[in-house]
């Protein structure tokens, strides 16, 4: 019995029909609705025009194989104030179709919409097949201007006693102390001897000197000199000190306080206007900075002014370099701008902004 069991495994191992077991008939083909997981809108710009060109990037396309993608269909819906797009992904199988799955494929449509048919829509969404909103994208009415000007940094600003601080008129600079943190230092005196003597002094007074930098983790060795009392004498040679660290004093302490301090540009602008752009110079006290900005004025039928909460002021935020976004709420540090002490303008360049 054993023996005839081998023969006929030996037989059914040499049929002429051996391999992979098709999964359907090389003559049926496949079609339907695929899906796609991902999606963004983006115009390439900051401000979205209702007659910009809009980009749609979709991700993570599955449509069931490499050569199986038939269309993408675009389908609207008008919701109130809302267009909802809806990409419907069209694929269809052929006979010389190839087997190999799609991984994470992702493609670009180009959608320029006429001038009236987006009359009333003040935002775009964009929903897969299962309705879940995966992007938006606000639509405006108007126009951009591109201005070159120069903002006088005035001196008053380096000085956090002076806090919070603004200069008039717009633009302006706007300075605001954020917080305040103490902190402690460690020092110990030592003594420093002069070696070679310059001239003699009828009498002397005990000079400190305390380093440029301090740091946390380390107790400063602190020379203490003794140098003339009256100025004009000289008394040491600037290299003729010697440093005795065998001779040190009790450990002290030095308080200092940490400044904690945020600059902004602010520029007042059309009622649900918006800055589209924002380029400076490097800007520092007593001088002038260069500024290239392009502004969003909105036009008569403009109906939609967005999430901002300041429709007619701009921020920029000089010390991260980054425009404060509408996100946020803004009221706090506006009533703050109107509160502060006004710098007088000390500009001896008198340049007017052009």
């Amino acid at each position: 019995m054993l023996f005839v069991l081998g023969l006929l495994l030996v037989v059914a191992c040499t049929q002429d029909d051996d391999g992979p077991i098709d999964i359907s008939n090389s003559t049926e083909v496949f079609g339907g609705e695929g899906f796609f997981l991902k999606a963004d809108l983006d115009s390439g710009s900051l401000i979205h025009l209702a007659d910009d060109t809009l980009y749609i990037h979709l991700d993570s396309i599955w449509s069931f194989s490499n050569c199986a993608l038939k269309s993408i269909k675009l389908d609207t819906v008008w919701r109130d104030t809302a267009l909802e797009l809806e990409p419907i992904i069209q694929y269809q199988t052929k006979v010389e179709d190839c087997a190999s799955p799609m991984f994470r494929p992702d493609t670009v449509l180009k959608v320029l919409f006429g001038r009236n048919s987006l009359k009333g829509i003040s935002q775009i969404e964009i929903y897969n097949d299962v309705d879940s909103l995966l992007d938006t994208i606000l639509v405006r009415r108007g126009s951009f201007s591109l201005d070159t000007f120069k903002v006088y940094v005035d001196s008053l600003f380096d000085s956090v006693k002076t806090l919070p601080l603004r200069t008039k008129g717009s633009p302006s600079f706007f300075k605001v102390l954020d917080s305040l943190t103490p902190r402690v230092y460690y020092w110990r005196p030592m003594k420093s001897t002069c070696k070679f003597f310059m001239d003699k002094c009828d009498k002397t007074v005990p000079d400190t000197l305390f380093p440029r930098s301090w740091s946390l983790a380390d107790t400063a060795l602190v020379p203490v000199r003794l140098k003339c009392a009256d100025s004009t004498l000289f008394y040491c040679k600037s290299a003729g000190w010697e440093n005795d660290s065998n001779a040190l004093g009790l450990v002290q302490e030095r308080l200092d306080t940490v400044w904690h301090t945020h600059l902004y540009y602010a520029e007042k602008i059309p009622e649900c206007g918006a800055v589209n752009s924002f380029e400076s110079s490097a800007y520092g006290t007593l001088r002038e900075m260069n500024v290239i900005r392009q502004l969003y004025t909105p036009s008569t039928s403009e109906t939609f002014c967005g999430p901002s909460t300041q429709k007619d002021m701009f921020w920029f935020d000089m010390s991260y370099g980054g425009m404060v976004p509408d996100s946020i709420s803004m009221d706090s540090l506006r009533g703050v701008w109107e509160k502060a002490t006004v710098a007088t303008d000390q500009n001896p360049n008198k340049r007017k902004i052009k």
